[in-house]
This record gives structure tokens, C-alpha cells and sequence, in this order.
């Protein structure tokens, strides 16, 4: 059941994934990572850190363990009263707040992208697109209530194909800015900026069609500061910050790479690549993780609970282990065959490989904290991951800078060690997590996990054989100049027969078992 939800939502996320490198490779080609790129993903980025904050889980944190009780406590009526109190008053706090941001964008800016200072064409353009694709999040908050409430009643379809509706509107619109002639102008910045918030509007149409067509019925009443909204904050702040401290971080790294030309879009490209695993993944099991969770806790059954914390972990590691291995050592080739073409040039593939590999480094840990941080959302606590997350926080912002401008110093690339900062932050998180639930018994690892990792470990070792092996013999076709299908062929063969090798070993020694994707539940 678990693994079958798992599925669901990765799979979802995969298609969605897919779309989104599409679209990349469309920006790659038509901006590159000069003026307009950097401007556009700034604007971009503020947006899109919100929809993963609220799309991803973070803002569920808080929401879905109160709609559980009240779902599980009171009935389907109470839970709905609560989302439509919910629904209500955060719509009018978030539309509030982009009024707010829309009109201080100018002086925003000066925060977002301090780099861009110097540059005024830059800057002016900067705000001009975030003032376009603000209305984005106040669509994206009332999604993200929409999908805790589908979830909520493990109905996981709608809420994981919301991300597919944006990518499509987006692909379309570089078409269309391409098409019209607008390549590397300004002009292709304001169809994006533009595409960004129809997008928004698209995915509320489907998930309120979603909720509709689940007969759940939501009234939206008048905006109250009831005991059932303070809670929601109460345990919704310390939420958001725990829940999104990853793309928190990766913002952080957005300001102080405007400082250096081109450095905000090799992070948004590289960004891109290790999001692949990490959405399939992490933002899968943390989806669907809280949910069961709190309702395993709310029935009063811990054997269910800890088995689908377990189960969360060998799903996770088993797979973002090895994609991590695999983002380190194909950087180069994975980057240079997805987007080095058009206004991305050879120049650019080193530098944003070496960013993918720093993030690469990081991932297990990016994933971990999604297995670990629903065991306290589920329990109601937000606030020890908030101080952890708080932790995560001021050891990246240090790191970041530090490194920036040690690696500037000895003629590396400054930007990558923004992205180091970010993957040893993100380390230093995911242990104080798994620290806190071991010592106060919310986590126990079983034997068929420990088994599993061991099993994943050999395959790892086979895997990176195959692999070595595999780029020995088919180096000729990465050689400089040769075509692109010769080079995406022989990515793809690396590719495919390291992942086969991986999965047969995994297999074989019993550490995934098909039937756990048909839907039993196996302890």
C-alpha cells in the first residue's frame, strides 16, 4: 500500500520531472545564462520556492495531522468545516502579502539579487517579472490546501500532477516566445513571467475540480481568528521553515550568486538536474508519508507507524543513492548533452557540472529530511524541527559565503561552493533529525532495512564497475564534435546498463520486491 502510493506520486513526479527538463532545455537554448536568464530565474525563483514550500509538504506539516484529527476524531464534516476555516484565511493573508510584495518590489530586489545593482537594465527587468509572477503564489497556497485534503483521504493523483499542468504551460510559452522572435531578448522574460502565473491559475482549476469530484464539499467563510486558526499557525510557521529549509537555502544561494555574472543560472540549471531524483524521491515519500503517519497515530497503531517510517527510509535510500553516484559522475556528459546548444555554450557545461556535483553530494540528505521530519508533523511538532532547520540555516549562510570567496580566491569556481555549503547544511540537518527521533524512541531501525542498505551497498559497488567500464568504451563518442545522437546514445547507455545492474543486484538479494509496488505491505 505504501510503496504503491510512493509510486504514485514518483511516477507523477517523474512525468512531471521530464516536462520540466523539456522546458529547460527550451530556456537553455533561447536565453543561455546571460542577462535575461539571470533575470528571469530570480523572478522565477521567489515563486517557485513558495510552490515547493506549499506544494511540497511544508505548509502540510501543519495542515494535514489537524485535518486527520478532526477526519479521524469528528467525521468528514468537521474535517471539511476546518479546511474551508483554513482555506479562507490563508488566502486573504497571502493576498495581502503579494500586494504588499508587488508594490516593494523595487527596493525587494535589493535583497533577492543585490548583484544586480550594477547592472540597471538587469535590475529593472528583475522586477518587473517578479511583479508579474507574484499572483503565482497565492494560487499555490490554496493548491497546497486542496492537495492536503486529497491526500488527507489518499487520494494522491491530482495533487502530484498539479507540477505537469505548469510545465506544460511554460514549454508552451518559450514556443511561443521563440517563435515570435524573441530569443535572447527581454521580450522572452515577460512570456515566461507570463506563462508562470496562467500556470498557477491552471493547477487551482484542476485541484478544486479534484476536491469537487472527490465529494468533498469545502464552504469558504469569513476570514476568523478561531482556536482552530491559531493552532494551524502555531504549528504552521516552524512548519514552513522546517518543511522548506532545503529551497530556503538554495534562495540564499540565488542572492549571493548575483554577485557573480552567470553564477544564478549555473545553480538553476544544475538545481534542475538534482531536483529529478530529489521530487521522484524525497517530495514522493513526503507526500505521503504524513498523512499515513498521522493516521496511524491518531488509531493508536505504532507497529504501522514505525514499519512506514522504515519502509519510507529503504525506498528513499535505495534509490537516491545510487542516483546521487550517478549525477557525480556523469555531471559533465548529463549536462553537456541536455543543454549545451544555442545561447548555452561549451563554457557554461564545466561550470554548472561542478555545481551538480556539489549538490550531487548533498542529496541523500535532502531525502532524508523528508523521511524524517513527517515523524514530528504527525506527533504535532513542528518547532524541534524549526531549531534544527535554524541549525541548517546559519551553517549554510556561513559556509556559502566562506566558500564563495575561498573558492574565488584560489581561481575555482565561486559558485560551487554555494552549492557545497548547501549539500553539508543539508547534512548537518538530516542527522540532528534522525538524532532527536532515535533518542526519544520515534525511530527504530527494523532488520529488513538494515538488511536492504547492505544489500544496496554491493549493488552500488557492481553498479559503479558497470559504469567505469561502460565510460571506458564508449569515451570516443564524447569526444568534442561528435553528434548529438551519437553523444545522447551513449549517455543513455551508461545510463541504462548502471541502472540495470543496480536494480538486478537489488532484486536478486531481496532488498525490493515487486510485490510491495502492487500494493502489500510487508514489515
Amino acid at each position: 500500500m505504501l510503496y504503491r502510493a510512493f509510486a504514485t506520486v514518483g511516477g507523477l513526479t517523474l512525468v512531471s520531472r521530464v516536462l520540466g527538463f523539456a522546458r529547460d532545455i527550451l530556456i537553455a537554448a533561447a536565453l543561455g545564462t546571460g542577462g535575461v536568464a539571470d533575470a528571469f530565474f530570480v523572478a522565477f525563483r521567489f515563486p517557485n520556492l513558495f510552490r515547493r514550500l506549499f506544494g511540497e509538504g511544508a505548509f502540510n506539516a501543519a495542515f494535514v495531522p489537524l485535518y486527520a484529527k478532526r477526519l479521524e476524531g469528528e467525521g468528514a464534516a468537521a474535517a471539511s468545516r476546518f479546511a474551508g476555516e483554513a482555506l479562507s484565511g490563508l488566502a486573504t493573508v497571502i493576498f495581502v502579502l503579494s500586494a504588499v510584495a508587488i508594490l516593494a518590489m523595487p527596493w525587494l530586489m535589493f535583497g533577492l539579487a543585490p548583484g544586480f545593482a550594477d547592472e540597471p537594465e538587469k535590475f529593472a527587468l528583475s522586477v518587473t517579472l517578479s511583479q508579474i509572477t507574484f499572483p503565482y503564489l497565492l494560487c499555490m497556497s490554496v493548491v497546497a490546501l486542496l492537495s492536503g485534503v486529497l491526500n488527507s483521504h489518499r487520494r494522491y493523483w491530482a495533487a502530484a500532477a498539479a507540477p505537469i499542468v505548469l510545465n506544460v504551460v511554460l514549454i508552451t510559452a518559450i514556443l511561443i516566445a521563440i517563435q515570435s522572435g524573441y530569443a535572447g531578448a527581454a521580450g522572452a522574460g515577460y512570456v515566461l513571467s507570463i506563462g508562470v502565473t496562467l500556470a498557477g491559475l491552471a493547477q487551482l482549476a484542476l485541484l478544486w475540480f479534484a476536491v469537487r469530484r472527490a465529494g468533498i464539499r469545502l464552504s469558504i467563510p469569513r476570514p476568523r481568528w478561531s482556536a482552530d486558526m491559531k493552532a494551524l499557525v502555531s504549528l504552521g510557521l516552524p512548519g514552513l521553515l522546517a518543511g522548506g529549509i532545503t529551497q530556503i537555502n538554495i534562495v540564499i544561494g540565488t542572492i549571493i550568486a548575483s554577485l557573480q555574472a552567470g553564477a544564478v543560472s549555473y545553480l538553476y540549471y544544475a538545481d534542475r538536474l538534482y531536483q529529478l531524483p530529489l521530487g521522484i524521491v524525497g517530495i514522493a515519500v513526503g507526500v505521503v508519508l504524513l498523512p499515513e503517519l498521522a493516521r496511524s497515530l491518531r488509531g493508536g497503531d505504532l507497529a504501522a507507524a514505525h514499519n512506514s517510517q522504515n519502509r519510507a527510509m529503504e525506498f528513499s535510500l535505495l534509490l537516491t543513492l545510487p542516483a546521487a553516484i550517478g549525477l557525480a559522475a556523469l555531471a559533465g556528459p548529463i549536462i553537456s548533452v541536455l543543454f549545451e546548444r544555442g545561447a548555452f555554450t561549451a563554457a557554461d557545461t564545466p561550470a554548472t557540472a561542478r555545481a551538480l556535483q556539489a549538490f550531487a553530494l548533498g542529496l541523500p540528505a535532502f531525502v532524508l529530511i523528508k523521511v524524517f521530519q513527517p515523524a514530528y508533523f504527525a506527533r504535532e511538532d513542528t518547532r524541534t524541527p524549526m531549531y534544527y532547520a535554524a541549525a541548517n540555516l546559519i551553517v549554510n549562510v556561513v559556509l556559502s559565503l566562506a566558500l564563495f570567496y575561498a573558492f574565488k580566491a584560489y581561481g575555482l569556481y565561486p559558485h560551487v561552493g554555494i552549492a557545497l555549503a548547501t549539500s553539508i547544511a543539508g547534512w548537518v540537518n538530516a542527522l540532528l533529525l534522525w538524532r532527536g527521533l532515535s533518542r526519544s524512541g520515534a525511530f527504530q531501525w527494523d532488520r529488513r532495512l538494515v538488511s536492504s542498505l547492505a544489500v544496496a551497498g554491493l549493488a552500488m559497488v557492481v553498479m559503479v564497475a558497470v559504469m567505469v567500464g561502460l565510460l571506458g568504451g564508449l569515451a570516443p563518442l564524447f569526444a568534442k564534435g561528435m553528434s548529438l545522437p551519437l553523444r545522447t546514445g551513449a549517455l543513455a547507455l551508461v545510463i541504462g546498463g548502471a541502472c540495470f545492474a543496480y536494480f538486478i543486484v537489488v532484486i536478486a538479494g531481496g532488498a525490493l520486491k515487486l510485490s510491495d509496488l502492487r500494493g502489500r505491505r510487508s514489515a
